[in-house]
């Protein structure tokens, strides 16, 4: 049992379990019927993706330091008691399930999914 980090959108793995999308926003263009077949997602967690303003700062990083600030920036929102505690279940539910979480982005090191993984990690999560 583990969790597996994921870009969503891409080819699930043998007993991945379910896909949690850890975005903003849905998927464009894509009917919400058609989420988990198209690999997008199975449920959708907006609560531990970074906020639409952070997300902006994100999506503008070209140097380490503005990715070190926006990695602090989101650190810092996952901080807040409703968004700790989910982390703090999804370490938990790690020990005795399968499931994945994920972003749209390409590059995992430039997304909030790396810095989701070490969250989850610090908190004893067994990670696939």
């Amino acid at each position: 049992m583990a969790i597996r980090i994921v870009r969503l959108g891409a080819k699930r793995f043998s007993e991945e379990g379910t896909r949690i999308g850890t975005v903003r926003r849905p998927p464009r263009g894509v009917p919400k019927s058609e989420y988990a077949s198209q690999n997008w997602y199975d449920v959708w967690l907006p609560n531990i993706a970074p906020s639409a303003e952070l997300m902006k700062l994100g999506k503008a990083t070209e140097t380490e330091k503005d990715w070190a600030i926006f990695a602090r920036k989101y650190r810092a929102e996952m901080t807040a008691p409703d968004q700790s505690r989910i982390l703090d279940l999804l370490a938990a539910l790690s020990h005795n399930a399968n499931f994945s979480i994920g972003c749209y982005c390409e590059n995992e090191a430039r997304c909030h999914r790396s810095i989701l993984r070490e969250l989850l990690a610090e908190r004893g999560a067994k990670i696939e």
